[in-house]
């Protein structure tokens, strides 16, 4: 199958016994030569050798007084923010355990950006060898934000990046900047949508960001969302589910609910409570779906067999930035994994 997704880091990591991700040294060396972290010019000394001892030994301890003892304010909060994350890493031992422990201990002084990478990487672990060009890009809802297009009843998702240079530059560069700001309109750039029959066009472009996928209900690329939720969540927390996509809640059981981002759980929870939800707000919800658990002991005795809800939903600017942690955090399991 083909590669993908390189700048996740994947290929620098390890699997253990169970298939996790484990920390390796060229892991953690490809942070550092990230240009947020590497010396520049203006660098001193003491930031240069703290670089290259961590270079050579990227878990060695670093202790306050040698980061204090950087000359730039802004490098001794990079480097403390950064080791932070290090030793959270290394404390955890592969990618999976850290990004749990993010979120059942707390991710504060965690960057955000922090945490798409270790989603990035995991997602590549979880899709490896897989045929799939749609469920490929419909990972990239998990670690970067989308804008959503509604036409003619169809719901598209174009990465919100990709549209933003488009908009400024109209996919030209510096060059096309020059020709906006000059007042011209640069020509436009149809981005391709991805299909069943056209999947394949994702291999070989997949991490310049330009592909849309349709999650329209019943179109293909809902489907694969679907799919690479139910591995997320078989990966991290060894339950087998089974997600289908729902037109409608219709349900006077329904027991528990997970939102797939911040609207989505908002929106969820004032339905569940019987709070008025609005035409406009309704109109957010870019899909729904139906969980169930293969095997219902692995519930909460409480709502054991019965299905779990899940939303995803847009926000009033037309954006949607998926929580995927959500679904590790909040399904009613039986015994925290």
């Amino acid at each position: 199958m083909p590669d993908f997704w390189r700048q996740s880091g994947y290929h620098l990591l390890t699997r253990d016994a169970d298939g996790h991700l484990a920390v390796t040294d060229d892991f953690l060396r490809a942070y550092l030569q990230r240009p947020e972290m590497a010396p520049v010019p203006e660098s001193c000394a003491a930031e240069r050798a703290l670089f290259d001892r961590l270079l050579e030994d990227p878990r060695r301890p670093v202790g306050e007084a040698e980061v204090a003892a950087l000359a730039d304010p802004d490098a001794v909060e990079n480097w403390r923010v950064w080791l932070g994350f290090r030793d959270r890493l290394l404390a955890a031992g592969t990618l999976e355990a850290c990004y749990l422990r993010l979120f059942r201990e707390g991710a504060r002084g965690v960057p955000s950006l922090f945490v798409d990478q270790l989603v990035h990487a995991i997602l590549r672990g979880i899709l490896d060898e897989t045929p799939s060009g749609l469920r490929a890009r419909a990972g990239e809802l998990f670690f970067r934000e989308q804008t959503v297009s509604v036409d003619d009843g169809r719901v598209r998702l174009a990465d919100a990046e990709t549209v933003a240079m488009h908009a400024k530059t109209g996919g030209f560069g510096s060059l096309g900047r020059l020709v906006v700001e000059a007042g011209t309109a640069p020509r436009s750039v149809e981005l391709d949508i991805l299909d069943e029959t056209s999947h394949h066009a994702y291999w070989g472009r997949d991490e310049r960001h330009d592909t849309v996928i349709d999650v329209t209900f019943a179109a293909a690329g809902l489907d694969a969302l679907a799919r690479v939720l139910e591995r997320w969540v078989a990966h991290f927390l060894g339950v087998k589910v089974s997600i289908q996509p729902v037109q409608t809640i219709r349900d006077e059981r329904w027991v528990w609910h997970v939102g797939l981002d911040a609207e989505g759980t908002a929106i969820l929870n004032d339905l569940y409570n019987g709070v008025e939800v609005d035409e406009d707000r309704l109109a957010r919800i870019l899909a729904l779906f139906r969980l169930e658990f293969a095997d219902p002991a692995a519930m909460r005795a409480d709502v054991a067999g019965r299905p779990v809800y899940l939303a995803m939903a847009m926000t009033a600017e037309r954006t949607l930035r998926l929580k995927p942690q959500n679904l590790l955090v909040n399904l009613p399991l039986a015994a925290t994994i």
